[in-house]
């Protein structure tokens, strides 16, 4: 399965699987762990897939609402397909997850941003399980954010990183027959971040209306160190307080 999609950043190396494991980013870390304890509680016949799957009316009118994250779990019992999914699941995602910065404020933020999205479109295409199109999702984003890495399928087909979210809808319908419609809405969840996250920002004054808000970054970050204007801030409103005392300076004398 590592040969069958090579990019120009390398894939996996002989490195042992514990090491491997942590060395992926958090989110992506425990969103495969969860879909694979998923598939292999299914395969135990220890949970059921009709506990997992989303529904508006098992969510909302008998308040099961774990089934709101599980449904992004579940890509199928132990199988070769289960294993294609992983793959491209933890590739992509981690990659994109790398590339937000050390802090999973932004990607997690991305992750709830999409998966919303996916869970408000849902119904109209009866969609139970969101996980592939969770990952269609990212694997979009990244193809557009890199959009001059070369990559290959099957060692058979080259092309550029944009054509990728196509090339495996194409795969997906000479498999199945059919148009898979979690892909599809994957990508237009993904076109909708990338517009408004890569396009949107420079033609509107560098606004960008998907970042993250302040008190998201806060629980991932905690409260930014106070600044030096800030001290400032402080050491005046301490002076009108007490006008009596000498104002400190900011900075620390050489």
């Amino acid at each position: 399965m590592a040969q069958v999609l090579r990019g120009g950043d390398g894939m996996m190396g002989g490195f042992p699987l514990e090491q491997w494991f942590y060395e992926m980013p958090v989110c992506t870390r425990w969103w495969m762990t969860a879909a694979l304890s998923a598939s292999v509680l299914v395969q135990c016949h220890i949970i059921s897939p009709f506990q997992l799957f989303y529904s508006v009316r098992a969510v909302f009118f008998r308040s099961q609402y774990w089934r709101l994250i599980t449904t992004f779990f579940y890509f199928g019992p132990l199988s070769l397909d289960l294993l294609y999914h992983i793959f491209f699941l933890q590739r992509y995602s981690r990659l994109l997850e790398e590339s937000s910065g050390r802090s999973p404020a932004h990607f997690s933020w991305l992750l709830t941003f999409a998966s919303t999205l996916l869970l408000c479109i849902a119904p109209m295409f009866s969609m139970a399980f969101l996980g592939s199109a969770l990952s269609s999702t990212l694997i979009y984003i990244w193809s557009r954010k890199n959009p001059d890495t070369m990559l290959s399928f099957l060692g058979l087909l080259v092309f550029k990183a944009p054509y990728l979210p196509w090339v495996l809808l194409g795969f997906s319908v000479v498999m199945h027959g059919t148009v898979p419609k979690d892909e599809m809405c994957g990508i237009v969840v993904g076109h909708i971040w990338y517009y408004f996250n890569d396009i949107f920002p420079p033609l509107h004054n560098g606004h960008s209306p998907l970042d993250p808000p302040a008190w998201w970054i806060r629980l991932f970050d905690g409260a930014p160190a106070p600044t030096e204007e800030t001290h400032e801030d402080d050491a005046m409103a301490d002076h009108e307080r007490n006008p009596n005392e000498a104002i400190p300076d900011a900075a620390p004398a050489q």
